[in-house]
């Protein structure tokens, strides 16, 4: 019988969707390396350097007030945000 359960378990588990395993914190990540790659220009986040090699600093999009706002710290991130990535819809 014990046999049986565990087998049981590992069929629940392979059948659970791999975002609704994911830690919260890998799914932040997840929304952030998107947030990031869908960003039209190269200077998304702070941290990140445009063309010429120079820190985007103060330049970035995260930085100015208006137009494109790209989630670049975990902080950006939002429980709603999680939520719609878990659910399938993206933030």
């Amino acid at each position: 019988m014990r046999v049986v359960l565990t087998a049981f378990g590992l069929l629940a588990l392979a059948a659970t969707p791999t975002l609704a395993r994911d830690s919260d914190a890998q799914v932040k990540q997840r929304i952030i390396e998107q947030s990031i790659a869908s960003y039209s220009g190269n200077c998304p986040c702070p941290y990140n350097t445009d063309r010429a090699g120079r820190s985007c600093g103060r330049r970035s999009a995260h930085s100015r007030a208006g137009g494109e706002a790209p989630k670049c710290y975990v902080g950006d991130v939002t429980a709603r945000d999680v939520a719609a990535y878990r659910a399938g819809s993206r933030p």
